[in-house]
């Protein structure tokens, strides 16, 4: 079990759990001008220009340190990455929502925060993890395990946001359908698509067919077949 710390505007809170997404503390300063002119300064400065909004409080301009924030950035599932920015002693606890970044160097030009608290649900995407590969039926057979949703977006308290989801692979068959409803969400998520139960992942038959193996026994089967056939004449 691990602790997360919730910061609110009445001092800071301990919230335990199991399952809760680790919280990244990072530091930021406060803008003093807005507009396109300061944040190309910010960006010649070697900061990143942000901004950290919502719950119905004013929006704060900060910056960011680019080179810490590149590696942050960089990290897989950044948008639901929960965040503790400190501006000049004040804490906000924080999704990413929105990163622009530069078409031909991809550096982060500007990142937009919204403010969650305790009781908020939010919409994340949650990266989807494949187990017992090893023990999938249809895979030993040389069946190729299709990934038609790498990431999940679900809705989420946003004080446990999940890492992952697992899909169990053990004992299913080519031909296959994982549907979301046959995974196991954590407590209190939910998908955010509702009107259908969608597809996660299948297991396809390989393309040439099936494997030798499979055709040496299909061949057995039909030479047995003929020769009953030939005795019962």
């Amino acid at each position: 079990m691990y602790a997360l710390f919730f910061y609110t505007p009445g001092g800071r809170r301990l919230i335990e759990g199991d399952n809760l997404m680790e919280t990244i503390d990072i530091k930021a300063e406060a803008r003093s001008q807005v507009g396109k002119g300061s944040a190309r300064a910010a960006r010649r400065a070697g900061l990143v220009p942000a901004v950290i909004y919502g719950n119905k409080q004013s929006a704060i301009p900060i910056t960011l340190d680019a080179n810490k924030w590149r590696q942050l950035m960089n990290k897989p599932g950044i948008f639901s990455q929960l965040m503790n920015i400190d501006v000049n002693n004040e804490k906000h606890f924080v999704l990413p929502r929105d990163i622009q970044q530069h078409p031909v160097s991809e550096e982060a030009e500007h990142v937009d925060f919204l403010r969650v608290t305790k009781n908020a649900t939010v919409a994340v995407g949650i990266n989807v993890e494949f187990l017992n590969e090893d023990k999938c039926t249809g895979l030993k057979m040389g069946g190729v395990l299709n990934i038609v949703r790498a990431q999940v977006e679900l809705n989420c308290p946003a004080i446990s946001i999940p890492e992952k989801i697992t899909v169990d692979l053990e004992g299913l068959n080519v031909g296959h359908t994982i549907h979301i409803s046959a995974i196991s969400l954590p407590e209190g998520c939910t998908p955010t698509i509702t009107d259908r139960d969608f597809t996660v992942a299948t297991i396809a038959a390989p393309r040439g067919g099936l494997g030798d193996a499979e055709e040496d026994e299909d061949k057995e089967e039909t030479i047995e077949d003929t020769e009953e056939e030939k005795s019962d004449s």
